[in-house]
């Protein structure tokens, strides 16, 4: 886990809560929302394209995404919860047969094991290595040990997530990628790969994005997270899997009227996404202590001495002396994301001015928790 300015995080808090105010009598503060990459706003050209939109942009879009992804075909899905449950229910056709996934990973974390349950397969959660891999070692055991026995379930499914999130945005190499690929075929077993945050990850390491889905069997794709539209996903895989996708969307109630409005905007993310995300990078990479540890678009700090919530109410709040030294009343918004630490994600609505004015008010809390 990134340590990124966690030194002078380390102080309790000291001082009077009654000298900070939300705001200073008529200074309007500037909001930098770091919490997530979720909370971007369309801008004029997507807003535009949204307005001019028909339902033949949901065509176009799945085709565009299938060439950029190297599949033969892909499906438009609300969201990527859902995209990853399709592919379950895609892959594990047996019932009560495995699925291996990170502890760590979306799938399991966020989604509470419900795709797995909804799907009618059991969840065997593996641990983590701190970069978001897996022990290889520890996955060819529990892929074999399922293999041709009656006594332990089969695994027919290894799902990866790419960026993976809880280790802070780490890319996984593609030579792991490839050797999972080969592990999972050697015992009969497919990968998903969850890709909400794939772009990303194609950027740091400079290669287009159908380089890592080579080594999968089915992927998802969000819209709403780095590529900025305000909703919609995608799941892509082989022609006859993606024609069984279509019949779990409709069961799945996952069937959208007038859908063109939202793949309009993710044509417009998708345009843009490499100059983007880039950009995204480099900024998270300046907010950080070391620069060196942040991979893509998220910066972990871990926080000693108060809680992540309390630090996150600080960084919120104005002081007195804030326009002063900061040039400007600033509200900066991270996400308290376990009990010794909180997340910073950047994405397009935040600049490098916007990154500049967050290293200032993280500076004055810090001086501020000192006095």
């Amino acid at each position: 886990m990134l340590h990124a300015l966690a030194g002078a995080a380390t102080l309790g808090l000291r001082g009077p809560w009654a000298r900070w105010s939300g705001r200073r009598a008529g200074v309007q503060a500037h909001v930098v929302d770091l919490r997530s990459d979720t909370v971007t706003r369309p801008g004029p050209a997507m807003r535009r394209a949204m307005a001019e939109a028909g339902d033949p942009t949901v065509r176009e879009l799945q085709e565009k995404a299938a060439e950029l992804l190297g599949v033969e075909q892909t499906l438009f899905v609300p969201t990527n919860t859902m995209a990853n449950l399709i592919s379950v229910m895609g892959h594990c056709r047996r019932r009560g047969s495995q699925l291996l996934l990170g502890q760590e990973c979306h799938l399991q974390v966020y989604e509470q094991g419900g795709v797995a349950q909804l799907a009618g397969v059991l969840a065997n959660p593996l641990p983590d290595l701190p970069h978001g891999t897996l022990d290889l070692a520890e996955l060819q055991r529990v892929l074999a040990r399922g293999h041709g026995s009656p006594y332990h379930p089969v695994c027919e499914l290894v799902c990866l997530e790419n960026t993976h999130c809880s280790s802070g945005g780490r890319v996984l190499p593609i030579d792991y990628l490839r050797q999972v690929h080969l592990l999972a075929r050697t015992y009969g077993a497919r990968i998903h790969l969850d890709g909400a945050r794939l772009m990303n990850a194609a950027v740091a390491l400079r290669v287009p994005p159908a380089h890592i889905v080579e080594h999968c069997d089915s992927v998802s794709f969000c819209f709403s997270k780095g590529l900025g539209a305000p909703g919609g996903a995608l799941v892509g895989g082989p022609k006859d899997f993606i024609e069984e996708a279509w019949r779990f969307r409709k069961a799945l109630g996952g069937g959208m009227r007038q859908s063109g409005v939202l793949a309009a905007a993710a044509l417009v993310g998708l345009a843009g996404a490499e100059e983007a995300l880039l950009q995204d990078h480099k900024n998270a990479q300046r907010f950080a202590k070391d620069p060196a540890t942040v991979e893509t678009n998220m910066v972990l700090v871990r926080v000693n001495g108060l809680a992540p919530t309390e630090l996150c109410q600080r960084l919120q709040v104005v002081s007195a002396d804030e326009v002063a030294q900061i040039g400007r009343a600033v509200h900066v918004l991270v996400f308290p994301w376990t009990e010794q630490s909180v997340r910073a994600v950047w994405h397009r609505d935040i600049s490098t001015q916007d990154t500049d004015l967050a290293l200032r008010k993280w500076a004055l809390v810090l001086r501020q928790l000192e006095s």
